[in-house]
């Protein structure tokens, strides 16, 4: 290294983008079907355990078998949980923190997406899970991307206030993941 010369460090940034759409259960499925609420916000917090999964699924390390700590998070076995709780997010937590308002739902056909290659556009995953009429009817005040309906690993956690779900709706939330 010449005199003057400066090592430089590359950083790397967890992003989240996530979006709820709110859907009258008659409108959900219908062609042009236009949501009556849509939230979107940037954030969440990786959990020490999520991003210890990852570590050890790209050393080779990751396993089909569902609901264990390092189960894949694809199609199988990924899952959207949300929850009632207000208690703050902590890299910590393996679990959402509601103890009886909460919910796992796998998978919509085709999530999670993510497209293979080199251009900029494939340092994204993104996860979706719809919430139908009789799922999750209680305030959402939690979600969290997991590797199994139940058990496994939380990737990450968000807290906020997203409203009460009622069975007259059904609800959509796209979480879109980045590392740039």
């Amino acid at each position: 290294m010449s005199a003057g010369s400066e090592l430089k460090h590359d950083s790397i940034l967890w992003k989240a983008a996530w979006r709820l759409e709110k859907y009258w259960c008659a409108d959900l499925g219908q062609p042009g079907a236009v949501p009556y609420d849509v939230i979107e916000r940037e954030g969440n917090l990786l959990m020490h355990g999520g991003a210890s999964a990852l570590w050890q699924m790209l050393i080779g390390n990751g396993t089909a078998s569902a609901g264990q700590p390092l189960t894949y998070f694809n199609a199988a076995n990924a899952y959207l949980g949300v929850g009632d709780s207000t208690t703050a997010a902590a890299a910590t937590q393996t679990d959402l923190q509601a103890t009886t308002n909460k919910l796992r739902k796998a998978m919509d056909s085709s999530f999670p997406a993510h497209g293979d290659g080199t251009a900029s556009t494939n340092a994204t995953i993104v996860f979706r899970s719809t919430f139908a009429s009789g799922d999750a009817n209680f305030a959402w005040n939690e979600w969290g991307i997991f590797n199994g309906a139940s058990g496994g690993r939380m990737l990450n956690r968000k807290v906020e206030a997203l409203g009460a779900k009622t069975s007259a709706a059904a609800w959509t939330l796209s979480v879109a993941l980045t590392l740039a």
